[in-house]
Order: structure tokens, then C-alpha cells, then sequence
């Protein structure tokens, strides 16, 4: 008998399993504790009539600040959630490791480097770094902290100001060093470009002023950048600010076409200040709809929540329906190869081999 700590071996029969680019014939998926196992014997059988079996949402971009928002993000078939700035680190250290939610991964206090950043008040004077040479000792306080990755706000500097660039590129080669990715908050088209002349790994939101073009998009997809449109995030923007939200969709085709990985991240948060407020949990199914308006294909967005940021965080041990993987799964109703919006009937969730009772949504 499987012990109160550890969940008991469960047999998925009639299940079809996305592998990453199309859906298997019904089949059986095992689930042996923590991880996806290959023997069924002595197991609780649970036929699933035929419902697709996908490995658990990864929404690359939130902002967690409670259990109930982790709860939200657990119903929705979210078993993975990357916090893309967070403080202080007491609060994200009490969401880590709990049983049956979300795995939450975060960076941590952002760095602010010279310059106006809109965000300023919601973080500490310690989130501002001016001074190429305190660079590494910033990023090793923050790997100290448990920061999984480290997040860096961009905005181009105005007549007068110092130029960020040396801060920033200072921070990426450290992050480098220490073995952490580096993601940066860019909103316009000179925060990306800053952005990667300062070599950031990752991209996160698009540019609502001008769109990202064929040369840049061509430059990131040449230099293994990244890409975390954000698009519900930035529609919700467009319209509460009476901007085009064109742009940000031309951008998102644009990154496409040119081979940058394109990761689904929700910019969910509750944060007071924030440009605006995105539900967890439900806010993920919107932005796979969203990227498949732009020209994702329903697989390539179904990637771009499962096995991209898996690959492109390090998070090797997830992102996939294989024995020996970490049995994060959602099932849900009809498919979303055939229809997106699929990804919504959630209809059963496992984070870590542990099933989540989800409620009728």
C-alpha cells in the first residue's frame, strides 16, 4: 500500500498522449509516485475515455503572491509556474516544494539598472544596481536568495541619463557565470535592442511602439535568444492605454517566422501598480489562443507551454509525457491540435504524481 506521502501507482488507460507534435493512439501512462513509471502491474486503473493527456502547463511568466493564486494556477492545468520578479524572498520560499501545487520557480528581487523604471517603487533601493563592478556581487546575492533565474527591467535611457548598457551586459555575464539565465523586461522597441546588445537571454513582453522586425528577429533567432510575448498582458495594456496593439502581434509573427522560440507566459499577477491585472490559471489558455491568432500553429503553441520552457530553463526533468519524467499531466476534454480552446476542459491535473481535485471552471 502506497504510503500517505507518497502517491500510489495510477494506470491512465484510453488516454491519447501529446508527444510534442501530434497525438498517439489511445494508450496506458503510468504514474509510479512522484514520476511517470512503465509498470503498470498492481496499479488503480483510471480509464480516461479517450481525453488527451498533456504534460502539465508551464506559464513562463507570473508574478505569485499567495497559495490561492498557486490554487488558481493548479486548477487550470498549470504545474509549473516561472515567477518573473518577486520580494521579499521569505514570500516565495513559503510557495516553494508544497504537495499537490504548482511548481513554482522565480527570480527573485529584479535588478534595476541607471534609469526611469515605471516599477521602482514596488522594489527595494537594494534592486538598484548603477555600478558595472557591483554586478557579480549582486547576481550571487540573488543565486544566494534561490533565485532560479534573474530578471532585469530595460528601458532605454533618456537625453541625460546614463546609459544602462555596462550595468546591464555586466549582470548577463554574471548571471552567465553562475549558471542562471537572464530575462529582461522590455516594453519598447529600444528596450529590446539594449536588451540584446547587452546579450539577455531571454525577452519577455513585446514592443508595443514599433514591432520587432524581420533583422532583429532574424539577429535573435541567429543568436539563441528567447522570446515571452506576454500577449495578454500586452492587449490588456493596449487597451487600457488606447495604444495599437498591432505591434505586439506583428512582433510575435515575425519572431515566429524567424525560428525564435516563442514561450507562453501570462504576466498573471495581482501586484498593486501593475500596468494591469491578469487572472491566474484561466490567463494561460488565452495566451495560446492568442498565439495561434498570430500564426502558431495549435502545436507549436501547445510547445510553447510545455516542452519550449522546459528546454529553455533547464527544466529537463519535466515538459513531456516519458517514463521517468516528473509526472506533472493535465487531461483534458477533446483536441486542442484540432482547436486550442481544448486546453480549457481541464478535466484532471497531476503536479509531481499527486492529483489535484479541480473544480468545474
Amino acid at each position: 500500500m502506497a504510503s500517505p506521502d507518497r502517491p500510489r501507482r495510477t494506470a491512465l488507460t484510453n488516454v491519447r498522449v501529446f508527444d510534442g507534435t501530434r497525438l498517439r493512439s489511445p494508450g496506458t501512462v503510468v504514474l509510479d509516485g512522484g514520476r511517470i513509471g512503465a509498470d503498470a502491474s498492481g496499479a488503480h486503473v483510471v480509464d480516461c475515455a479517450g481525453s488527451v493527456l498533456l504534460p502539465g502547463l508551464i506559464d513562463a511568466h507570473v508574478h505569485v503572491m499567495d497559495v490561492g493564486e498557486l490554487e488558481s494556477l493548479s486548477d487550470h492545468g498549470i504545474t509549473t509556474a516561472l515567477d518573473m520578479a518577486a520580494w521579499p524572498p521569505s514570500r516565495t520560499d513559503a510557495l516553494r516544494g508544497l504537495r499537490g501545487l504548482t511548481d513554482l520557480r522565480s527570480a527573485g528581487m529584479p535588478a534595476l539598472p541607471p534609469g526611469e523604471h515605471p516599477l521602482l517603487a514596488a522594489f527595494p533601493p537594494e534592486a538598484t544596481v548603477t555600478d558595472p563592478e557591483a554586478a557579480r556581487r549582486w547576481v550571487a546575492d540573488r543565486v544566494a536568495e534561490g533565485s532560479d533565474h534573474i530578471k532585469l527591467l530595460v528601458e532605454p535611457p533618456t537625453p541625460g541619463e546614463p546609459d544602462p548598457l555596462a550595468v546591464l551586459a555586466a549582470l548577463a555575464a554574471a548571471a552567465r557565470e553562475l549558471g542562471r539565465r537572464t530575462v529582461a523586461h522590455a516594453v519598447t522597441s529600444g528596450a529590446v535592442d539594449l536588451a540584446l546588445r547587452a546579450g539577455v537571454d531571454v525577452i519577455t513582453h513585446v514592443p508595443l511602439d514599433v514591432a520587432v522586425d524581420g533583422t532583429t528577429a532574424a539577429r535573435m533567432a541567429a543568436e539563441g535568444r528567447v522570446a515571452i510575448p506576454t500577449l495578454v498582458m500586452m492587449s490588456a495594456v493596449a487597451e487600457r492605454r488606447g495604444l495599437s496593439y498591432d505591434p505586439a502581434r506583428a512582433s510575435v509573427t515575425a519572431l515566429h517566422r524567424a525560428g525564435v522560440p516563442v514561450l507562453a507566459g501570462s504576466d498573471a499577477n495581482t501586484t498593486p501598480g501593475a500596468p494591469a491585472p491578469i487572472p491566474h490559471g484561466g490567463s494561460i489558455h488565452r495566451e495560446l489562443e492568442l498565439l495561434v491568432a498570430v500564426g502558431l500553429s495549435t502545436v507549436d503553441a501547445l510547445r510553447a507551454a510545455t516542452t519550449l520552457p522546459a528546454k529553455h530553463f533547464g527544466l529537463d526533468d519535466r515538459g513531456v509525457v516519458e517514463p521517468g519524467k516528473r509526472a506533472d499531466l493535465v487531461l483534458v476534454a477533446g483536441d486542442p491540435i484540432a482547436d486550442i480552446t481544448a486546453t480549457r476542459a481541464v478535466e484532471r491535473v497531476w503536479c509531481a504524481g499527486v492529483e489535484r481535485p479541480v473544480p468545474r471552471l
